[in-house]
């Protein structure tokens, strides 16, 4: 591939689809999802596009995700990465947006490959031969969008019907329309017709011809995201957006904004085993499974069970004599369905919400830059944590105004400053930070510290730090 091609990453979603694992706090491109796989959704993704005629990634996410999406890309060992910090959610257009914008301004002849960075793909040497022809449309002008030949009448994914193939270009076709989400009897008609695909939500285009069309199509989007880069900020390995001006964009998809108007769409029809992984029922299809058709994570155990999804993050799981059922068992929440339910989860979801259920929302272990805690016990003036920090990390120098804390270390090694002085504390010794001390934990080992924190007080909240200092720029 001579031509470089920059993948650009959408990590902006909250997979509330697959509650109980998926959570706003951190959502399934988090999370290892398939069979035994050790790399998660992200990392899977951000490996598609490595090695010769590919540049350095630009992955767009929240900001909330930033530290999660800078460390997961050091552990896949994917370098040089641009990390484009959303103030708000705007949907994809303002975000595929501000990703051609950055890069028109550092590499103007790149071609951009636009991925969400929480779908399965099985056949990677077939994408990159499909991504072979999509380049060479997009350099052509053509906005390309990979077509999954379908493989059932699936009623959770659009459609594009295909028209001829487009002179020059081997194996690219028109677009003769896109068609939203059937319903089952539309689905079958599609799918025995033979000339509609899956819209699998992957594009190839170049930023000029990207930002040409949104400035056709959708000049408002163009118009703030442009004042948005304009004003953003260099922070560590991320592009901070101009707040205020990125909340100007409307919120529409590229779908709507631009590939239902454009007469540069096109398509490349493939078979790469494709997922969305849009819900446990799509995940149950493209696990593995065991001779019954069960499929299973973690530790479960299942007696005369067929073509279930069982997955357990803790503890075991057991059923007995289910049939095309979801399990779902997480630290805190437990999820039973239906198979055929599953796109119903994100009614569910949307309900707890309302109700202020946190489980909705976050998990019971609370991820930071620095790595994470996780609440075991609460009560009335008191509450216990688990903290883990990862080498040569450290916490920001803070104080509370309403409570005193105990630290207990069980693993590793920590220097604790509090106020002026600075303690070390090795496995099974501990220190008291009395209400009001400045204090900071710091991880100067080379294994994770784990240590024990004891919280008294008339006041427990999160909110209730004030930072005095902070690597990672949140003082």
């Amino acid at each position: 591939m001579r031509v470089t091609v920059v993948p650009v990453i959408l990590s902006g979603g909250s997979g509330s689809r697959l509650w109980p694992l998926s959570r706003e706090g951190y959502p399934k491109q988090f999370w290892p999802l398939l069979g035994g796989a050790a790399r998660t959704m992200l990392q899977e993704t951000a490996s598609r596009a490595v090695g010769p005629g590919f540049g350095p990634p630009v992955v767009v996410c929240n900001e909330a995700h930033r530290f999660l999406v800078a460390e997961q890309l050091r552990e896949a060992k994917i370098a040089d990465a641009r990390i484009l910090l959303e103030p708000v959610a705007r949907s994809s257009a303002p975000a595929i947006a501000a990703a051609a914008v950055l890069l028109r301004q550092t590499d103007p002849d790149a071609v951009l490959w636009l991925l969400a960075a929480d779908h399965a793909i099985a056949d990677l040497p077939v994408l990159h031969a499909a991504l072979e022809g999509a380049v060479a449309a997009a350099r052509a002008g053509r906005i390309v969008t990979f077509g999954m030949r379908p493989t059932k009448a699936e009623t959770g994914y659009g459609y594009i019907e295909r028209g001829g193939e487009l002179p020059g270009l081997a194996r690219v076709h028109a677009v003769a329309r896109f068609i939203e989400k059937p319903d089952a009897a539309m689905a079958e008609t599609l799918v025995a017709g033979g000339r509609h695909l899956w819209n699998s939500g992957m594009f190839v285009a170049t930023a000029a011809t990207l930002l040409d069309e949104l400035a056709r199509y959708a000049p408002a989007v163009v118009e703030a995201v442009e004042r948005a880069v304009a004003a953003a900020q260099r922070d560590l390995d991320f592009v901070r957006l101009g707040a205020a001006e990125f909340a100007a964009a409307p919120a529409i998809s590229i779908d709507y904004a631009v590939m239902e108007k454009t007469e540069r769409a096109a398509v490349v029809p493939t078979s790469i085993g494709w997922s969305d992984i849009g819900s446990w029922a799509a995940l149950w299809d493209a696990a593995d499974k065991d001779a019954a058709g069960n499929a299973t994570t973690g530790p479960v155990e299942l007696m005369d069970a067929q073509r279930c999804y069982v997955r357990s993050e803790g503890i075991l799981t057991a059923a007995i004599g289910m049939r095309d059922t979801v399990v779902v068992t997480t630290e805190d929440a437990v999820l039973v369905m239906p198979r055929d339910r599953a796109q119903d989860v994100k009614a569910l979801v949307e309900r707890m919400r309302e109700a202020g259920r946190p489980e909705a929302k976050g998990h019971r272990r609370v991820y930071r830059p620095w790595g994470h805690y996780e609440g075991l016990i609460s009560g009335e003036r008191f509450q216990v944590k688990k903290i883990q920090v990862r080498p040569r990390q450290k916490l920001s120098l803070q104080k509370h105004y309403h409570r005193a804390e105990h630290w207990v270390v069980v693993n590793g090694t920590a220097i604790v400053e509090r106020d002026n002085e600075s303690i070390m504390l090795r496995e099974n010794e501990s220190v008291y930070l009395p209400l009001g001390c400045v204090h900071r934990l710091e991880n100067p080992g080379k294994i994770p510290l784990t240590l024990i924190e004891v919280q008294s007080g008339a006041y427990l909240g999160e909110d209730d730090i004030v930072r005095i200092e902070d690597t990672y720029g949140r003082a």
